[in-house]
């Protein structure tokens, strides 16, 4: 570790709000914090803010990642007293109000966790090197990359059986992320890989979910689980229920069951655990790696530290698990937060958390969706719509917005998206040493 951050002055010692992460809940914070008597300081990994529910359709080359991605310093240009660091938070030391990070330590008055979580592989660490995950937009990149790769070498190999491979895709995991990726594919197969690859056998092509549940979407209704069964067997995916990935290995997935699928391109999206800082006592973390949290978002044992969204952990008897980890926790949680900070500063009562569940929503491709509302459920062309105002709505930048828009259309009404690219970083001077020799 480096010394401490020196490059973040504060000359009218206002106290200083760190917030770790630049998520929806952190970006959040960032936002109403503008023009509150306080330093803030935003620490991310990355440039940028980015919106994650959108990532399939990168990886399926539906939209650009710039699209969903938003610069930070753009977002809080003009704001007073805001600083951007780019650099990995190591760790947290409580007892002297101060994390460690990758460009030096950094001293806070009050310290927001807002880190979200990462692709859990419950343990099978293998699975993190062979499979294809969906959490950050390089993940999303290298998967479109693989996804047409895999066309272009079905096209040129002479054996029959290494095609079948190639073209064959295992989607682990039957939540929203599984659903969305199936029914992408599945789309894929059917509008624009047929003019793409005329010389191809497309009916070779397999699309399998599964999933280790007895239905898809066990966060929704039956009913919900039942429409998006329907809809993705009529696009020709294969389900997989009952049914845990035990092994991957030499391109064969190895199931519970006993049998075996012979494939190239396995997607892992069964699960999430949360990105929670170390620098706390053991009993601080809950299952998941989630920071258990009190009523008022404040780490269990600490006033001066919250944790919001996907790494908190809050108990309640309407949520014994928890809070779901999706966004609108983390949203509402970082407005409660924002509130509370104010009102330590004034010493007064704190306000406890209370979570307003909008309702879920997921798609399965053209006019094709289902959304659940506290008071009604709906599926088919009304959800589908209703799907693209929300997500378009919740993009950051008018420009941003604009963009999917038209990309959403013209792919509509064409049938043809044009972002079918595949794109390599540059290999580094090692790696083309290796291939010289």
């Amino acid at each position: 570790m480096t010394g401490q951050i020196t490059n973040i002055p504060n000359p009218g010692k206002k106290k200083r709000i760190v917030i770790v992460g630049g998520g929806f809940g952190g970006l959040k914070i960032a936002r109403k914090l503008k023009g509150q008597p306080f330093q803030v300081v935003l620490l991310d990994k990355n440039n940028y803010h980015l919106f994650q529910p959108l990532l399939y359709q990168v990886a399926t080359a539906g939209i650009e990642p710039s699209a969903i991605s938003f610069p930070f310093r753009k977002i809080f240009k003009g704001y007073p007293d805001f600083h951007i660091r780019i650099c990995e938070v190591q760790q947290v030391v409580p007892a002297e109000k101060r994390i460690e990070t990758s460009i030096g330590s950094l001293d806070y008055d009050y310290l927001v966790i807002a880190t979200g979580c990462y692709t859990n592989y419950f343990g099978n660490n293998k699975m993190a090197l062979r499979t294809m995950s969906l959490k950050t937009t390089a993940e999303a990149l290298h998967n479109r990359n693989q996804v047409l790769e895999s066309f272009e070498k079905a096209l040129n190999t002479p054996d029959a059986g290494k095609r079948k491979q190639l073209m064959t895709f295992a989607i682990v995991g039957g939540g929203a992320t599984g659903i969305e990726l199936a029914g992408a594919l599945a789309e894929m197969r059917k509008f624009i890989l047929p003019h793409d690859y005329p010389d191809l056998d497309l009916s070779l092509m397999r699309i399998i979910l599964i999933d280790g549940a007895s239905r898809l979407l066990s966060a929704f209704s039956a009913q919900s689980s039942e429409e998006v069964k329907k809809y993705l067997t009529n696009l020709g995916v294969e389900l997989l229920l009952d049914e845990q990935v035990k092994s991957y290995e030499n391109g064969i997935l190895g199931l519970s069951s006993g049998s075996t699928l012979a494939t190239e391109n396995v997607y892992w999206v069964a699960g999430v655990k949360a990105n929670s800082l170390a620098g706390f006592p053991t009993e601080s973390y809950g299952p998941g790696n989630r920071l258990k949290v009190n009523a008022y978002n404040q780490v269990e044992g600490f006033t001066n530290i919250f944790a919001i969204g996907d790494t908190a952990l809050m108990l309640s008897e309407q949520y014994p698990k928890g809070h779901p980890q999706v966004v609108q926790p983390a949203i509402q949680q970082a407005m409660n937060v924002v509130k509370n900070l104010k009102h330590l500063e004034h010493g007064q009562p704190l306000i406890p958390f209370k979570y307003n569940n909008k309702g879920s929503m997921a798609t399965i491709g053209r006019n094709k969706a289902v959304v659940e509302l506290p008071k009604i459920r709906f599926g088919g062309f009304p959800a589908w719509a209703v799907w693209l105002f929300i997500h378009l709505m919740s993009i950051v930048g008018v420009k941003n917005r604009l963009f999917i828009f038209v990309d959403w259309m013209w792919s509509y009404f064409t049938y043809d998206p044009s972002l079918r690219l595949i794109i390599k970083p540059q290999p580094s001077a090692d790696e083309e040493e290796k291939k010289e020799n």
